[in-house]
């Protein structure tokens, strides 16, 4: 039974946007193991806290994420 976690910044995704992640992740995995594993399949997503993320020692926050998608990260 594989699972897939998605750790994701809480407030970067809207609910349509996490619906579309775990369509299409369930999707590559049903590519891959076959379209007789969907029903064992599972996708799930974590929502951290911003600030209680991380990168190279900097927190991460939801802001921040909206701007690198942006094109505006510094």
């Amino acid at each position: 039974m594989p699972l897939v976690t998605i750790d994701v910044i809480k407030d970067v995704f809207s609910p349509a946007q996490k619906e579309q992640l775990i369509a299409k992740v369930t999707a590559a995995m049903i590519e891959v193991e076959g379209e007789n594993m969907r029903p064992v399949t599972w996708v799930r997503i974590n929502e951290f806290l911003g600030g209680d993320w991380a990168i190279g020692g900097q927190p991460l926050r939801a802001a921040d994420v909206q701007a690198l998608a942006a094109g505006k990260a510094g």
